[in-house]
């Protein structure tokens, strides 16, 4: 049995990171060792926040690992900062391992940049010459080599040296989240066992296929939880504005709440809130003879003058203006 070390981000959903190159490696018969860079905060809705591990951290576990176990196929994955990717760097040029895997992750999956251009830059002189092959998603070709790749299918696209003489495998936009990660991990255990370049790729592409037969997308419970926001506004609205008010009625958190709503319709808790609040308000200005205060105190407002604010707000006019038409 192949060791195989991984050098990457921890992914607490288990989607990709460490967690999913440990299965996958595990899967196909490897032993897989590994050197946490960086700590994510994150679920099925996305990434919440970064703990990036002092690169003294990572250099320990790399040394660790290679002195003892010595691994001679090394994946590598997130790398965030420029001290990170040094003590890899050293790593790699002193203990020369036969193949070294770089699956870049440049964006999370809704587009946010996990790496700054000197972290790249640093990456395209330094790291990518120690490479046997770089995997990378067709919109981070350009960021990594200053070029862009035509894409083949679903699994793969275009093989192709790059200036920097490092072999790239590019990958379509569409595969889910942790399947660039599967095929980089997958890769580096064909390689691991004695393959050819053509080979590992090709067995890695038939593991792929047969992740996407049978994978489906991570899921959390962000529709039902937007259905019961929506549900306590329209039975709160009258009497609570507040965010955290109905995060607590959900038992999340306000940060989450946010997210799931933002995911679903693009729009913000507050938004909607307050959005529901205006539609009931116009409809008591168009439908009722009450007057313009007996509304604001009826839905809430401390006074006549709070009322016409937020609905002047909200919908362009003030109420008396709006009564008219």
């Amino acid at each position: 049995m192949k060791t195989i070390l991984t050098i990457t981000g921890s992914d607490s959903t288990g989607g990709s990171g460490v967690q999913a190159d440990i299965r996958t490696i595990a899967a196909l018969g490897g032993y897989a060792v590994s050197a946490v860079t960086s700590i994510t905060v994150q679920n099925t809705v996305g990434i919440q926040a970064f703990y990036d591990l002092p690169a003294d951290i990572v250099k320990g576990q790399i040394e660790a690992i290679i002195n003892d176990m010595q691994p001679d196929t090394v994946k590598i994955g997130m790398i965030r900062t420029t001290e990170t990717l040094a003590v890899i760097v050293e790593a790699l040029s002193k203990y020369r391992p036969h193949h070294i895997i770089y699956d870049p992750i440049v964006t999370a999956s809704n587009g946010d940049r996990l790496m700054t251009d000197d972290v790249i830059m640093q990456i395209r002189h330094r790291l990518l010459p120690l490479c046997s092959m770089v995997i990378l998603r067709e919109s981070d070709a350009e960021r990594i080599f200053n070029c862009t790749s035509l894409q083949d299918s679903e699994i793969t696209a275009s093989i192709s040296a790059n200036k920097q003489g490092v072999c790239s495998l590019v990958l379509d936009e569409v595969l889910q989240h942790g399947l660039s990660n599967s095929f980089s991990s997958a890769l580096a255990v064909y390689l691991s066992q004695d393959e050819t370049m053509e080979d590992a790729i090709k067995h890695a592409k038939e593991y792929i296929r047969t992740l996407v037969a049978r994978k489906s997308d991570l899921s959390g419970r962000s529709s039902q939880l937007y259905n019961e926001f929506l549900e306590a506004v329209q039975k709160h609205y009258r009497t609570n504005r507040d965010v955290a008010f109905y995060a607590d009625c959900l038992n999340v958190s306000p940060r989450y709440l946010s997210q799931v709503a933002h995911r679903i319709s693009g729009k913000s808790p507050k938004s909607i809130i307050d959005h529901t609040l205006a539609e009931a308000l116009s409809c008591q200005l168009r439908t009722t003879q009450s007057t313009i205060q007996e509304i604001a105190y009826d839905f809430g407002f401390s006074s006549q003058a709070q009322f016409s604010k937020f609905f002047k707000k909200q919908m362009g006019q003030a109420p008396t203006e709006w009564r008219k038409h």
